[in-house]
């Protein structure tokens, strides 16, 4: 089933974890690409500025979406902005996540089951909701995954075993819209190391400062990877050359 995508110019992007690193990166080159940007994040004040800063590089115009994304009722709530704001949206894309550094037996099982309500179920409530809206119109559903997806590491234990069940619920989710006929394609993206806040806002059960193996790519990087994919159907997108 081939699906075609809209330029940038004629589509309208929501954004997850849009406040720092790829999220806000991937929000401001699509705002200056031409595209209007749902932000969605928790934090209002970090979002109302993130989307006073992407309004300022033009054409494009960006609205935000207070949301916690592990909530799907939340989650209705970014898509009624974008319904009310655009008439709709064209492209998702999942970014929101969180990660834990430590060895498994030392992370509070508490902890672990918060980094998948973020990143499984609210991947989970995305996409679903994404597909909702864009059935009969067509668009695209972006995940963005790891190279974690493909291969674990240590100390990142439940961060990997989070980003390989969006692998899989990503490919199962494909291959049923395929069998459907549904125009929506479906991306999954793993980037390498990417030099973003992440290390910093992780929880960290370690000794030591939590740091990314390098080389760390700039999260530009991954919006230009990102927004391709928004307008030309792909199934996997790596960025980095260790992916």
């Amino acid at each position: 089933m081939t699906v075609d995508l809209q330029p940038l110019t004629r589509q309208t992007v929501v954004m997850t974890g849009a406040t720092s690193g790829i999220g806000l990166a991937t929000a401001r080159l699509a705002v200056e690409r031409g595209a209007n940007v749902v932000l969605a994040s928790r934090d209002e004040p970090d979002l109302r500025e993130a989307t006073k800063r992407v309004s300022a590089v033009g054409p494009g115009r960006a609205v935000y979406a207070v949301a916690d994304v592990a909530d799907a009722e939340q989650v209705q709530g970014i898509v009624k902005v974008a319904e009310a704001e655009f008439g709709g949206f064209d492209t998702w894309v999942n970014n929101a996540g969180v990660s834990i550094f430590g060895d498994l037996e030392d992370v509070p099982v508490a902890d672990a089951r918060r980094l998948f309500e973020t990143n499984y179920w609210g991947v989970v409530n995305g996409s679903l909701a994404a597909v909702a809206h864009l059935r009969d119109r067509g668009g695209a559903l972006i995940n963005v995954g790891s190279v974690l997806s493909d291969r674990s590491i240590p100390l990142q234990g439940h961060y990997c075993a989070s980003k390989h069940a969006v692998k899989g619920f990503t490919d199962a989710l494909r291959m049923e819209l395929q069998r459907d006929g549904v125009p929506i394609s479906v991306t999954l993206v793993k980037p390498s190391s990417i030099n973003t806040p992440y290390p910093q806002h992780a929880a960290n059960h370690m000794d030591v400062e939590a740091t990314l193996p390098p080389p760390a790519y700039a999260p530009e990087v991954v919006a230009k990877a990102i927004l391709a994919c928004a307008e030309r159907p792909q199934r996997d997108a790596y960025v980095g050359s260790p992916a």
